[in-house]
């Protein structure tokens, strides 16, 4: 088989690295790509958004199976565009990514359809905003309606500082356009975690559960990020509490989406709070998540391929995926300011010295002349695996601090909250 996949971060990386491990896979294309991607596979110049340069490039070499990364194209309509020219291509059509692309639309679907979320109110105006947040107790959250790159939610433990967020998301639209509308959530109290579940519309094979650490700083604290690192299995979700996120959460989804006439197929990820009333869902995303999938993807034994294609043809059903009994721990270095200012082109050094069994993700790379480059936000993942959650992290972190690059960044407590539980085998 030949595949195109599309996107040029972490994410997509896991996804070339762990496509190319099939028997079934010949060639891998990459659209456009990154420095590390272009190591394992073909990186095409075509930007993700465009969509006539893909599907003329997925005619020209016979590409069998597109894997879409990012939440981008797939909002926009990426799958719609393939299907209609007869091409295979996984990952959620227009009108069923809207469950990420607007958050009002999934907050009305979940009270809809009766989705265990927190309260929430809608908004155009900022001045109705306003009066709402002046009736309500703090902390709250606020949440552009449509994407922000992971950054468009707000936790304000002030009135004051609600204010100041309308005014960035609103006024100054400090997120684009994605801040025309604004929801206003109750603040949930908990732990959070991700569940990622790959559906065909009607059934579904579920992943293991990861943990995500969003902040920049240690403790959680900072402003939000796409992501600093992540872990799986995630440690507070059990079998027990799995089963009831199955039961209450995900089935009503798949089962809503179908009867709202927006069939949903592809990766579905649900970003959890567990909380003492139990699983309430934060987000949902129409596509794997990063850097969640960097922990996941090295935990699967069995092949990718199988269960991409079975989502797309309809008989996810009869695959069955194999899991390693380890943990998997990703740590993400990051450019120095980020996710504010930052600055490019640093010689990233000490690939070379790490140990055999790490796995880097590239992210935000590019190639020059005989230099990996920075080229983004988020720079690199590093993933270590270990028989207990203790020996990921010793092990991912002896490897990080050997890469290096100016105003090199990254959290160093990834993985802490499962420690703290003292679960330490699974």
């Amino acid at each position: 088989m030949k595949v195109l996949v599309v996107g040029s971060g972490g994410r997509e990386h896991a996804l070339t690295w762990k496509l190319l491990q099939s028997p079934k896979v010949e060639r891998i294309y990459c659209a456009p790509g990154n420095g590390g991607i272009g190591k394992i596979a073909e990186c095409i110049p075509i930007d993700v958004t465009d969509f006539k340069g893909l599907i003329h490039f997925a005619q020209k070499k016979k590409i069998d199976l597109t894997v879409v990364g990012p939440e981008l194209p797939l909002t926009e309509g990426i799958v719609d565009r393939f299907q209609e020219k007869g091409l295979k291509i996984f990952g959620p059509n227009q009108k069923a990514a809207e469950i990420e692309g607007s958050k009002v639309f999934a907050k009305d679907f979940m009270a809809k359809y009766r989705i265990p979320t927190a309260q929430y109110r809608s908004f155009t105006d900022p001045e109705k905003t306003v009066q709402y947040i002046n009736q309500q107790s703090t902390p709250l959250v606020l949440k552009a309606d449509g994407l922000a790159a992971g950054k468009g939610v707000l936790v304000c433990h002030s009135r004051a500082e609600a204010y100041e967020g309308i005014d960035r998301i609103m006024r100054e639209r400090d997120f684009g356009n994605a801040g025309s509308r604004l929801v206003v959530e109750e603040f949930l109290t908990g732990e959070e975690a991700s569940i990622l579940t790959v559906t065909d519309g009607e059934d579904m094979v579920l992943l293991p559960a990861a943990q995500d650490h969003k902040a920049i700083f240690e403790g959680d604290k900072g402003p939000n990020t796409g992501g600093m690192g992540a872990y799986a299995p995630a440690t507070v979700i059990d079998q027990k509490l799995l089963e009831i996120i199955k039961q209450k959460i995900l089935l009503p989804t798949i089962q809503g989406m179908k009867e709202e006439g927006r069939p949903y197929k592809g990766v579905l990820y649900v970003g959890l709070m567990i909380t003492k009333a139990g699983p309430k869902v934060l987000e949902y995303n129409c596509r794997f998540g990063d850097p969640e999938i960097q922990a996941i993807l090295p935990l699967l034994r069995s092949d990718l391929i199988d269960l991409l294609l079975a989502s797309v043809e309809g008989n996810i059903s009869k695959v069955a995926p194999k899991i390693k009994h380890e943990s998997a721990v990703c740590v993400v270095m990051a450019s120095g300011g980020y996710p504010g200012a930052y600055e490019k082109d640093k010689v990233i050094k000490g690939l070379g010295q790490i140990d055999k069994s790490i796995i880097v993700f590239h992210a935000g790379t590019k190639i020059k002349g005989d230099n990996i480059m920075t080229s983004g936000g988020r720079v690199i993942g590093v993933t270590a695996l270990g028989q207990t959650i203790r020996a990921a992290i010793d092990r991912v972190y002896k490897n990080v601090g050997k890469i290096t690059f100016d105003g090199a960044y990254y959290r160093k407590d990834i993985g802490y909250r499962a420690l703290s539980r003292q679960i330490t085998k699974y």
